[in-house]
């Protein structure tokens, strides 16, 4: 149960901040998760909901990537709510379950193929000693460019952000396959 009182309908906000709502409904095609906390600042949600649009449908990052990243980072911040979402999202972007199941039991890099091993190194790095290790660095610099390792910190930040505010206040509107409960 949730930690404080969440913003299910756009009644529950000023009229003057509905339209924030409506941006992230239609945007996402539902208000939940995260936003159902962060609309207690509406400002605040807008603007996250607005990068969250670039990371997820905009990125110059394949979304295999993307999804990749957001799995690792929800698994390694023990995120109910976005690990049960992008368990969705991975296979929508074509990321075998092998993989998904990999990620959640939290297999060495060693057990993903190399690319993903890259991605899977990269974000535990960035969570686990917030830093990432010359090797790291090197092998995805070359591999995604400047722009791409931007985007791909950008993108583990971004997670990492909802992940603290789900855990914070408790929000788990999503239910992971009971095989990946976290």
């Amino acid at each position: 149960m949730a930690r404080i009182a969440l913003i299910e309908k756009k009644e529950d906000l000023q009229p003057e901040h509905q339209s924030i709502y409506d941006a992230i409904a239609q945007s996402r095609g539902v208000v939940g998760g995260p936003f159902l906390a962060l609309l207690h600042s509406p400002e605040l949600a807008g603007r996250t909901a607005h990068l969250g649009s670039y990371v997820r449908f905009q990125s110059s990052l394949d979304p295999k990537v993307i999804e990749l990243a957001a799995l690792v980072s929800a698994r390694e911040l023990q995120c109910k709510h976005e690990w049960a979402a992008h368990v969705n999202h991975a296979q929508k972007a074509g990321i075998s379950l092998d993989i998904i199941r990999a990620v959640h039991q939290c297999k060495d890099a060693a057990d993903f193929t190399f690319e993903d091993a890259q991605i899977v190194s990269f974000v535990r790095e960035v969570l686990r000693a917030h830093r990432v290790n010359e090797t790291t660095f090197q092998a995805l610099y070359a591999r995604l460019g400047e722009r791409g390792l931007v985007e791909l910190t950008a993108t583990v930040g971004y997670y990492a952000m909802l992940a603290c505010t789900l855990n914070t206040f408790d929000v788990a509107t999503a239910t992971a396959p009971e095989e990946f409960r976290i």
